[in-house]
């Protein structure tokens, strides 16, 4: 295995505003990681312009120009952040070159990660979809509550900065519900789940907030309930220093009479627990607003030194 003092040799695949954030993590912050390359479509973009500042090598000519550069044959991790629509002709081409993916768009051919939650059984998987930003900020604490207690139904609202959302994530947005809400029931352990995006175009911006709500088991153990969810904010900040909870856990017992309408299930009765969060950005590259973009870059970045740890023989 080919790797370049000690690190594991990465691109980047977009030079958009998630591929350009994700470089600079890589380049300020990973311990098994070199950055080696930074690749766009648009040879005017300030993505490309800072990378080639800051010594690495580029290409406007997407992924044909990626796999052209003298450096593709060390690179053994590429990031994807271009768009779901594109995905599937690099995963192809990638994985012919023995390239493993990361994936941020909401394209999941690979298995949906959330570091957290589940990273260690698909370190070797040969595509890892990072789900959605929504999806990074809240199946955590889905996963958080069906940990202690059964989880009829799921629901998030990802509210995020209009400044903050770019072509490429307008352009997910039907992609973003759909693969969220599937992540929301095979990785965060709902029955059912639902997903909402809103971009919300106040000024000045305001950060991500994510609320999540789960219909538990109805007898379900409240103080057990809300230590989880705690400690799983903790796990997750612990590599998105920004995530936080903004108040205590809120419960609310829906039974008898009270029975509500759940999508999936009809009329249900159980413990309703409801979650506030807010995520703000690092501003290594975006504005601290960005914490939908910031999460998902994080993420990756905590993905790719897990695999590299693990592929160098490292401890952490």
């Amino acid at each position: 295995m080919t790797t370049i003092s000690s690190r594991l040799a990465v691109a980047v695949l977009g030079s958009g505003n998630i591929g350009t954030d994700l470089m600079i993590k890589v380049l300020r912050n990973a311990r098994h990681l070199s950055m080696e390359a930074m690749v766009g479509i648009d040879p005017e973009s300030d993505g490309l312009a800072r990378a080639r500042r800051m010594g690495v090598a580029t290409s406007a000519e997407g992924l044909d120009g990626l796999i052209g550069l003298p450096c593709f044959k060390d690179i053994r991790i590429v990031f994807d952040a271009t768009s779901a629509g594109a995905h599937g002709r690099h995963d192809i081409a990638l994985q012919a070159h023995g390239v493993q993916v990361i994936d941020l768009t909401p394209a999941a051919i690979g298995p949906y990660v959330i570091p957290v939650v589940n990273l260690e059984q698909h370190l070797d998987a040969p595509n890892l979809n990072m789900v959605t930003c929504g999806g990074q900020a809240t199946i955590p604490i889905v996963r958080a509550v069906s940990r202690v207690a059964r989880v009829h139904y799921a629901e998030i609202v990802a509210s995020i900065a209009s400044k903050s959302a770019g072509p490429g994530t307008r352009a997910n947005i039907d992609e973003f519900t759909e693969t969220t809400s599937r992540a929301i029931v095979e990785v965060g352990g709902a029955k059912h789940g639902k997903a909402i995006i809103v971009l919300n175009p106040a000024e000045p911006p305001l950060m991500m907030r994510d609320t999540v709500y789960c219909l538990a088991e109805l007898d379900a153990d409240q103080e057990a309930i809300a230590a989880s969810v705690r400690q799983m904010a903790a796990d997750v900040a612990a590599y998105v220093p920004g995530y936080r909870l903004k108040q205590q856990v809120q419960f609310e017992r829906i039974d008898g009479e009270r029975r509500i309408n759940v999508p999936g299930l009809g009329p249900a009765q159980g413990l309703k627990v409801t979650v506030f969060l807010e995520v703000e950005g690092a501003a290594h590259y975006l504005p601290a607003y960005a914490g939908n973009l910031d999460i998902m870059t994080s993420a990756a970045l905590a993905t790719a030194e897990r695999i590299a740890a693990r592929r160098l023989g490292s401890a952490g």
